[in-house]
């Protein structure tokens, strides 16, 4: 039984050595454990070797129970925990490998007192260990710091196990997830790797460390090298792909996809890469085919299923995607809670509103509890609960930010209910208690203006460009605003420019962007910029504001077009309506 005890501990070997979990993306197995009598032989792998003999003990239920405690704890990053844990198992065993761990976790944890608990055992049941007294001397006099120590190790670990050097690299990003500088992991990375260059898996480590660091031009140098050795590697393609979807070249990161899978037709990891990439390069239709394509080799694939689901809700064919979603939500999908607001909103959209009610109140606590919630009041303000509704919003929450969320839901219910004083009323309230917050500025900013207190909408503004210099849409929102009215048109459009500077190919913004060059009396300017906002939102405003500038042009077949077509889309937005009386009245 002894000898099961280090036995086991060898499968955990690599986890021991590493500090917060395994280098490799797989623990070191039974069979990967020499056949040795001497339970030194088992001792952790890739580590400072042990002088002195393990102690005696068998693996007791127990034992075995509260290692895997510490290691689920520490899988989910509850580090004081795992610690804790740990450190009890090290002073029941005295065995130093186990000291050893606690200490590591600990360090991970920042956690000075569990820190000094854990290095004084493993420095007393190893009294030989460098490692031991250095961290021991490290948290006595009180200077940890995340990577001490921890270089040695990894450098350690890989030179000590070429036959698992590949795995080893491509774990070292993972390992090193913890350290909260990301630029100091990715330099560690690095270095560590740069004694085996020539495996493709050490510059994909760097890439991984890189992207991590938010270092992307670095990041795909260094895939690229990968590629460069292993052409066809998949793991460093897929890599790439997803490199590129985050530097906003979506549509390539699917051409290369795509390339890739006419040569490997049968992967099903490319295809769902590629179904993927066409959907970050917002080519939906492409994505739902891919998704189809994935599912018609694997019927019961959940993640396409729900992607598939997903895709034709945001093509608007909720009667098509309803039975999708319950049978993905019927399949045990991780996502349930999401999936069930997605429910409700259908039920909402096609106006069962008990049903909705029904799908948003089943959602459990965490992330989507307070969208439930909103969610919820919404569908009772609906049906005309206002009171009903504002009483679900005005529930206790456990943060400020829940709080501003909700009291910021509760006023657009009153608004749209035609109680804009309400509205700004509870809003500004929640102003006085945090005067500089830029939501609540904002918000009250909007709100006021709506009610005519032209002079507060403008104050608010202002503070919050003063406190916010890059605060795209309250610049817009300002310049509009004079424009509107006529007022300062000058300093209109230069707010505007600057919100365009901050944000180009905002659709409301290039909308203001006509709406001030029209009250300038520039028509074809207008014209352009309208244009250009209308081709990327479709927005009923826009499209008045469009008519309107057509129609002046005398291009009124063109006017008629777009607000007709805009009519049909929105047929309830009164701005559009009103332009298209004006307009049309003969």
């Amino acid at each position: 039984m002894k000898r099961m005890f280090a036995r086991h501990l060898a499968t955990f070997g690599a986890i021991f050595a590493l500090g917060l979990g395994a280098i490799s993306p797989c623990a070191a197995a039974d069979d990967d454990v020499p056949e040795a009598t001497d339970e030194a032989s088992a001792a952790t792998e890739a580590s400072e070797p042990l002088s002195v003999a393990l102690p005696p003990q068998e693996l007791s239920e127990e034992i075995l129970f509260h290692l895997l405690v510490g290691e689920v704890a520490a899988s989910r990053r509850q580090y004081t925990l795992s610690a804790q844990t740990y450190i009890d198992l090290a002073r029941q065993t005295r065995d130093p490998r186990l000291a050893r761990r606690a200490a590591e976790i600990a360090f991970t944890a920042r956690d000075l007192e569990l820190a000094r608990a854990a290095t004084r055992i493993w420095s007393e049941t190893d009294p030989g260990s460098k490692d031991a007294q250095r961290l021991l001397d490290s948290v006595l006099h009180g200077n940890l710091t995340p990577l001490d120590g921890v270089e040695t190790q990894l450098s350690r670990a890989l030179a000590q196990r070429p036959d698992k050097l590949g795995a080893n690299l491509l774990g070292l990003a993972h390992t090193l997830s913890w350290v909260e500088n990301k630029v100091a992991a990715m330099e560690l990375v690095f270095r560590l790797t740069t004694p085996y260059l020539d495996h493709p898996e050490a510059y994909f480590a760097r890439a991984q460390a890189a992207a991590i660091a938010n270092r992307a031009n670095e990041a795909l140098a260094a895939i690229d090298l990968a590629l460069a050795a292993r052409p066809d590697w998949e793991p460093a393609l897929l890599l790439k792909a997803q490199l590129l979807i985050n530097a906003g070249a979506a549509v390539d990161a699917s051409k290369l996809v795509e390339s890739v899978l006419a040569r490997h037709p049968d992967s099903r990891t490319l295809k769902l890469a590629y179904a993927r990439s066409l959907a970050a390069a917002r080519q939906f239709e492409a994505a739902l085919d891919a998704f189809r394509a994935v599912l018609d080799d694997s019927p019961d694939d959940g993640e396409a299923l729900y992607a598939v689901a997903l895709l034709t809700l945001d093509l608007g064919k909720h009667a098509e995607a309803e039975p999708l979603l319950l049978k993905v939500l019927e399949g045990g999908h991780p996502q349930a809670d999401a999936i069930r607001i997605q429910l409700g909103q259908i039920a909402a959209a096609r106006g069962d509103h008990a049903a909705a009610r029904k799908w948003f109140e089943a959602v459990g606590p965490g992330r989507y509890t307070l969208e439930a919630r909103v969610r919820n009041a919404r569908s009772l303000a609906q049906q005309g609960q206002l009171k009903e509704a504002r009483r679900v919003l005005q529930q206790p929450v456990d943060t400020p930010e829940e709080h501003q969320r909700l009291v910021l839901a509760e006023a657009q219910l009153l608004t749209e209910a035609g109680q804009g004083q309400d509205a700004y009323a509870l809003v500004d309230a929640a102003l006085v208690t945090d005067p500089d917050n830029a939501d609540l500025l904002y918000e009250t900013a909007m709100l006021a203006e709506r009610i005519g207190l032209f002079e507060v909408m403008e104050g608010r503004l202002r503070k919050l460009i003063a406190l916010h210099t890059d605060h795209a849409h309250a610049l817009n929102a300002l310049g509009y605003s004079l424009a509107d009215r006529g007022l300062r048109l000058e300093e209109a459009e230069d707010l505007i420019s600057r919100a365009l500077e901050i944000t180009p190919k905002d659709a409301f913004i290039l909308d203001s962007k006509g709406w001030v060059k029209f009250k300038r009396g520039d028509l074809e300017g207008a014209r352009t910029a309208l244009e250009e906002a209308y081709a990327i939102r479709t927005d009923a405003e826009i499209a008045a504001h469009l008519g309107e500038v057509l129609w002046l042009l005398q291009l009124n077949d063109d006017a008629r077009r777009v607000l007709d077509e805009a009519a049909t889309a929105h047929p309830d937005n009164t701005v559009l309506q009103e332009t298209i009386r004006r307009l049309y009245q003969p």
